[in-house]
Order: structure tokens, then C-alpha cells, then sequence
């Protein structure tokens, strides 16, 4: 190519303006508003699929990104490199969403969505040839705008802008649930101080959600969410979802989403009604919404027809819902509403379990602890699991589970120290029914101490057992 190189969102716009406009958009809010970002991206992929589909004028089967990609590929319209990139981004764009289910903090947000950004950029190197009928051109990638942020904060404040202040705060907000996240997580020796930023960043997130709700219909339910939850101090339920309820009304995805739960299992004022439950469930999962299309197989579940369950559900999961995928590991376990398929109840459960799902996290690390032929075995994961588990679940039998690896070998050490701290924590947090199997452990634990004891000749190793034996007995 001669001439100057163009940038990268030249690059972009020579595919499509409108790809164009979602990469501009993703790029600017890197830094400041992670999250947005990574929904932009989302959008990217989507509109995307649609370009992409146009040549041949294939129609879709289905509204869902999961299934267009697919269809994509099994029409042979894109390769396999095609189909793993679109994926990849449609995965992150989820995790924009919802970043505190994936235990992101805000320096791992943003750099999920400049990764975010490289593998969108090279996507469109590969589909140009099949949109431009010619080689991609070269092209600079221009840094980030470290400014952007600023500029929000201009618009929001002195020009009043409604899109910037509900952007704030989105950014606040989200800061606040991976704040809160790691101020509640419990660390291995618990002595780590609490930052209690979590409300500090709510209360901001309320003030500016509330400063756009008259002209933002997303603002609008996210200050109905804030009032519902008390990010500004004491929760106002029915003022709270009566807020919620008008966004549903004006086709904000989330707020249907959200009433639409609030219907299927009843919450303040509004009284279970399955029939509007699966209304508003319906309207935002044809919009991609996984907690909608997973929520509807619960709807369906609890009607008796494990068919559509087993549908809806493998629908979210499908588009990357991790705690859907936990929801059909179990399904394809016990053959509901489909047929027992253990090898695939595995993989799902390996799914969920590696984008952060507690439970799937901890029935995996037990799996692969305590079944020899358990796929993927890896018992470095399994501790892992089991840690994560415990440090953002406050799990007892995670900790029940660690303190037996970490006495019977299965983590190539034994450390006796370490298992009566977690055996001594689970046994102050456990619950009846865990109390009973954590009694004969720990019985157990002090007599390998003592029979150690009286046998060992090694100082460390005796301060250690000494160490272990103080624990089990304080």
C-alpha cells in the first residue's frame, strides 16, 4: 500500500461506519468505564454477524450471538479462526456485563477490554477479505486517549449531558461491586485490613444515576436498582421497583429482565404471576439477555417441562453465562429434560468453573481430588478452585476440602499448619450438618499430630506440629 497508513478506526470504517462507531466507542471508554467498553465490543461481534450474513442473505434461525455464530459457520460463510474470534469477543463482552460475577477487579477489567480491543482489531483483518473483496490495508493503532475520562467528567458536570452521567455512573458502580466483593472475600490468615470503599462508590453511583433518570431510560432502572438496594443509605423497595417497572415499560433490557424475576418468584409488592414472569423474560431474552434466557428455564423447570428448561438453559449457557452453564452440567448429569450425558455434564461444569462459578469451582476441585479418572485432572487447579472458592464464597466445605488435601498428600505437600487453620475456621463458621463432618477430621488431625509428635526428631518440623496442635486446641 502507498501513502500514509491509516489509524485504526479508519481501518475499522473502511469495513462499516457502524462497526466503526461501536469500535470508537469501545476504544474511548477503556480506561474509565471498562465495562461499557467491553459491551460496546459485544455489539461490535453482533453487528458483525449481521455484515457478515448480508452477501448470501442468510436469515437468522435465532436473535441470540451464540446461535448466529454458529449458524455462520455451519453455512461454511466463516472459518474456524473467524468463528473462535467472534466468540472470544462475545465471551468478553458478557464478562463487561457482570464483571463481579467473574471476581474482576478494576485493573483486570481494563485490561480484559484492551485485550478486548487487540482481538477485535485483528478480527476485522480477517473477515475484511470477505466484506472488501481485497487484502486488509496496513494501518497505525493510535494509543489510547488518557483524557477521555476527563471529558466525561466535563460533560456530565457542566454541560448537564445525560449519557455522560449515566456512564459515571456505570463506572462507579461497577467499581463499587468489585470493591465490595474483595472487602467481604475472606484471605488465608483473615488479618488483611478492609478498604470499605464499596459504599463510598455506591453513594456516587446513586447521585449520578439519579441526575440522568429523567432523560436516560438505562438511568432510569439503575437508579430504580440503587434506591431497591440503598446505595445512598436506607433501601426504598417499592419506590425502587415501581422505577424499575416504568424502565421495563420503555424497553430497557435489564429492567425487563429484572421485573420479569421479580414476577417469577415474587418480590414486595408485585406478587408472583408466572404469566407476566414469563412476558417480560421472554422480551429480554430475545434480546440476548442471559440471566433472562436462564431465568426462563427456571420458569420452565418449575412448570414441569424439562424440555423447554433444558432448552433455555443450554441457551445461556451458550452465550457464556457461567452460572447457566453450572445450572446444565447438572441437567446433563441427571438426564433432565435431556439425555444423561456425563462426558458433556463435565465440560460444561469445567466451563463454568474456569470463568469463576463457585460451585461449579468447588464441585470440580472435588472431582478432580477424589475421582481418579476425573477429566482434566490438575490438582494445582483443584487448590486454586478450593482457594477461590473459600476467599469469595466463604465456603465450609471448600476449607473442609483443602484441609484434608492438604493432609493426605494430594497436593504433593503436606502441611499440617495450614489444614488446622482452615479445619478451626470451618468448624467456628459451619453449620450443624457440616459440624458433623468436621468433628471426626479434626479428631482425626490431632492424633496424626501427636502420633507425629512423638516420632519426630526434625526441630522445624516439631515447632510446625507444635504450631498445628495449638490451633486444634484453642
Amino acid at each position: 500500500m502507498t501513502g500514509a497508513r491509516v489509524n485504526d478506526i479508519e481501518f475499522v470504517a473502511g469495513v462499516s461506519e457502524a462497526l466503526a462507531a461501536e469500535y470508537r466507542n469501545a476504544k474511548r471508554y477503556v480506561s474509565d468505564v471498562p465495562t461499557q467498553s467491553l459491551l460496546h465490543v459485544r455489539s461490535f461481534a453482533h453487528r458483525l454477524t449481521a455484515l457478515l450474513a448480508e452477501p448470501t442473505a442468510v436469515v437468522f434461525d435465532s436473535p441470540n450471538l451464540y446461535d448466529r455464530i454458529e449458524q455462520l459457520n455451519r453455512l461454511r460463510l466463516i472459518d474456524v479462526r473467524i468463528t473462535r474470534s467472534l466468540h472470544r469477543l462475545r465471551t468478553d463482552g458478557n464478562r463487561g456485563a457482570h464483571p463481579e460475577k467473574y471476581h474482576l477487579d478494576q485493573v483486570q477489567l481494563q485490561q480484559l477490554a484492551r485485550k478486548a480491543i487487540r482481538d477485535l482489531l485483528k478480527l476485522v483483518e480477517l473477515v475484511y477479505p470477505l466484506l472488501r473483496q481485497g487484502s486488509a490495508p496496513e494501518y497505525q493503532f493510535d494509543e489510547y486517549d488518557e483524557l477521555s475520562g476527563r471529558d466525561l467528567c466535563f460533560r456530565a458536570v457542566m454541560e448537564d449531558d445525560s449519557e455522560a452521567q449515566y456512564l459515571l455512573g456505570m463506572s462507579f458502580k461497577s467499581q463499587a461491586l468489585m470493591a465490595r466483593q474483595q472487602e467481604q472475600a475472606i484471605t488465608d490468615a483473615e488479618t488483611l485490613p478492609r478498604q470499605q470503599q464499596a459504599q463510598h462508590y455506591l453513594a456516587k453511583a446513586a447521585y449520578w444515576f439519579a441526575q440522568a433518570a429523567a432523560q436516560q431510560p438505562r438511568a432510569l432502572f439503575e437508579h430504580g436498582v440503587a434506591l431497591l438496594h440503598g446505595y445512598s443509605g436506607k433501601p426504598d423497595l417499592l419506590a425502587g421497583q415501581q422505577l424499575i417497572r416504568q424502565a421495563a415499560e420503555v424497553g430497557v433490557v435489564d429492567a425487563m429482565a429484572l421485573l420479569g424475576y421479580f414476577y417469577l418468584v415474587g418480590s414486595g409488592d408485585i406478587a408472583a404471576d408466572l404469566v407476566l414472569a414469563e412476558r417480560y423474560l421472554t422480551a429480554a431474552a430475545e434480546q440476548e439477555h442471559v440471566e433472562a434466557m436462564a431465568n426462563l428455564g427456571v420458569l420452565r423447570y418449575q412448570q414441569g417441562n424439562l424440555t423447554a428448561a433444558f432448552q433455555h438453559i443450554r441457551q445461556a449457557a451458550q452465550s457464556g453465562y457461567p452460572h447457566a452453564q453450572y445450572h446444565l452440567s447438572l441437567l446433563l448429569a441427571r438426564g433432565e429434560g435431556c439425555q444423561v450425558d456425563p462426558a458433556a455434564s463435565e465440560q460444561w461444569l469445567a466451563e463454568a468453573a474456569e470463568q469463576g462459578q463457585l460451585d461449579a469451582m468447588l464441585a470440580r476441585a472435588q472431582h478432580m481430588l477424589n475421582q481418579e479418572q476425573a477429566f482434566g485432572s490438575d490438582m494445582s487447579q483443584a487448590e486454586n478452585y478450593l482457594r477461590q472458592v473459600i476467599r469469595y464464597g466463604h465456603s465450609v466445605p471448600a476449607m473442609i476440602e483443602l484441609a484434608i488435601a492438604l493432609t493426605d498428600g494430594s497436593l504433593a505437600r503436606i502441611d499440617v499448619v495450614e489444614a488446622a487453620a482452615w479445619l478451626k475456621l470451618a468448624k467456628k463458621r459451619g453449620n450443624a450438618q457440616e459440624q458433623q463432618v468436621i468433628e471426626p477430621l479434626w479428631q482425626s488431625l490431632v492424633q496424626q499430630i501427636e502420633r507425629v509428635l512423638t516420632v519426630s526428631k526434625d526441630p522445624e518440623e516439631q515447632r510446625s506440629l507444635q504450631r498445628a496442635k495449638e490451633l486444634l486446641t484453642d
